[in-house]
């Protein structure tokens, strides 16, 4: 089977195929990073990935959260290719540059579930997978439907079910908007409107990045995530009896998507490590990066090796 290290452009194991990217929003990747593009079978997905300089120890696959996208991880996956770790991140479909299809049907779990592990096929090893906020809401639901696939699973400021009406004032005013609407614009109605207008307007580079972003993700996919996030269905069992090594973490100041006591709990049930970030909050990757690398590395170390 191929190794991580020698996927180049081209067919690589599984049913996809990578090809060079490029660098998406005005933001300015740091050095070594490079963005792909992951044609998969029913889309195609948009990636940022980090090599280790010398030998590779390990490959990691990082899955972003609700309105997220892959540069969330622009600044880990560097820290974790300096400790051998070959690191990628997707932007899921519909979020940012990657592919969207047109049904909120389209974005549902189960195919969100088939494009994490496509991609998992294309780096041709088992590897550790990591979800932050909605993103482990997805991993975890891959990690059950084939855990075959995966070293491990990281839960990063994710919880282990929703509730009815979660997001629902946002989904209504998403589905008013006629298919149309972006977050950006609607949490910021004065300055989207002194845009249109041409007025000069400076945004700084992470709100231009932000603005952007938010105006490229599709509606389909926002509206299908927040009906993900209202399931109550509880994922602890099923994940407990794949047997996958977990961790679940958060930032010590996480108060934005699930209470700390059901991480918790979570990771207890799993028989998993549970992890506090201090000085973090629900980004950890963004906030506490050099932390949160030196964890996880540390947590992907302890694993046991695959066949």
């Amino acid at each position: 089977m191929t190794a991580p290290e020698q996927v180049r452009p081209g067919v690589v194991p599984g049913t996809g195929v990578v090809t060079p990217g490029r660098p998406f929003g005005g933001l300015a990747l740091p050095a070594g990073v490079e963005p792909l593009r992951l044609r998969l079978s029913e889309v195609e997905l948009t990636a940022l990935r980090a090599r280790p300089a010398g030998e590779v120890r390990t490959t990691a696959l990082l899955v972003p959260g609700f309105t997220g996208s892959k540069e969330d991880h622009r600044v880990l996956l560097p820290l974790l290719a300096a400790q051998g770790v070959d690191a990628w991140a997707i932007s899921q479909r519909g979020q940012g540059d990657s592919g969207a299809l047109p049904r909120t049907a389209d974005h549902a779990l189960d195919r969100l579930v088939e494009d994490v592990h496509e991609v998992a096929a294309l780096l041709g090893t088992p590897v550790h997978l990591l979800g932050h906020s909605f993103g482990g809401t997805v991993a975890a639901a891959a990690a059950v439907h084939h855990p075959g696939a995966f070293r491990s699973l990281t839960l990063l400021c994710s919880g282990p079910h929703g509730w009815p009406g979660r997001k629902a004032d946002l989904r209504a005013r998403l589905l008013a908007a006629g298919g149309a609407a972006d977050l950006w614009t609607l949490d910021n109605p004065d300055l989207a409107w002194r845009l249109a207008q041409g007025e000069p307007v400076e945004l700084d580079p992470e709100a231009a990045f932000h603005r952007e972003r938010s105006r490229a993700t599709s509606t389909a996919q926002l509206v299908a995530a927040i009906d993900i996030l209202a399931d109550p269905a509880d994922v602890t069992p099923a994940l407990a009896a794949t047997g996958l090594p977990v961790l679940v973490a958060h930032g010590e100041h996480d108060d934005v998507a699930w209470p700390q006591t059901w991480q918790r709990r979570t990771a207890e049930q799993v028989g998993g490590r549970y992890a506090v970030l201090p000085g973090a909050a629900h980004s950890p990757n963004l906030e506490t990066p050099e932390a949160t690398a030196d964890l996880l590395v540390g947590f992907w170390s302890s694993c046991p090796a695959t066949e």
